[in-house]
């Protein structure tokens, strides 16, 4: 089998779906990731938010790395970098971009549910960026995800997280009609409130799972980690909304969360 070529639904790996299978092993969306996300804003909101609050070097996993826009730049500050991805060809810009900059990262190619390559306890600092978590099939394997992140982090090792809002949607017709169809099938038990599809980049079918504040609260806490600060970030200018303790669990778009390891 070729690694293009899509297995079974029995053989694809914990939280993988034929469409997130199609994405990890695109060599073109790899080589076009810098340029597609070239000046998003949020890039710029969780680089200052990160650079303010992990400051001290230390042992960091960048989980669901991408291109390396955060694990290069901590390693560019000192900071021992092990960069995580399940896309080969991610992994492989990365080390291109490494060598360019002179800077040095650890790569692990792995399953964000299945971290058994890694020791426990092993880091200081885990990052889960840009809706990483969102993007895992299934409820019960995004809760091995963050089980698994918080295993190989030490006693009182910090996670920052980023989720996108469910409640988003009610910003705009197109989403709030979303809603109206997703909600009777949540309540038979048919779907996962959250879990929204879309066609991304030429992938049809792709889904991300956009969490209720409550929900990303109490997966967080279940999987060992308690949480210090949120940042709620708005839907569309991507920076700290004002009077965030009003209601963001329906104002924000998405949240940064800083979570430690208990224990």
């Amino acid at each position: 089998m070729t690694p293009t070529t899509l297995p079974p639904d029995w053989r694809l790996p914990d939280g993988v779906n034929a469409s997130l299978w199609e994405y990890a092993h695109s060599a073109r969306l790899a080589a076009e990731e810098d340029e597609y996300f070239r000046g998003h804003p949020l890039f710029d909101t969780d680089s200052r938010a990160l650079d303010e609050r992990f400051v001290a070097p230390g042992r960091l996993i960048d989980l669901g790395c991408g291109t390396g826009r955060l694990a290069l730049r901590f390693a560019a500050r000192g900071f021992p970098v092990v960069a995580v991805e399940l896309s080969r060809s991610m992994l492989e810009v990365v080390a291109a971009k490494a060598l360019r900059q002179s800077v040095y990262v650890d790569f692990v190619q792995a399953n964000l549910c299945d971290l058994g390559c890694l020791p426990d306890g092993s880091f200081d600092y885990a990052l889960s960026m840009f809706s990483t978590l969102g993007m895992i099939r299934g409820r019960t394997a995004r809760r091995r995800a963050l089980s698994e992140t918080c295993r190989i982090l030490r006693p009182g090792g910090r996670l920052a997280l980023h989720a996108h809002n469910v409640w988003l949607n009610l910003r705009n017709s197109q989403g709030r009609l979303w809603l109206l169809r997703h909600l009777p099938r949540t309540l038979l038990g048919r779907t996962s409130l959250g879990d929204r599809r879309m066609t991304y980049r030429g992938i049809p079918n792709m889904e991300v799972h956009l969490y209720r504040w409550p929900e990303l609260k109490r997966e967080l806490r279940e999987a060992g980690f308690r949480i210090e600060e949120v940042l709620p970030i708005d839907a569309v200018q991507a920076k700290p909304i004002g009077l965030p303790w009003l209601v963001h669990g329906i104002r924000a778009g998405g949240w940064i969360v800083f979570a430690r390891r208990k224990g």
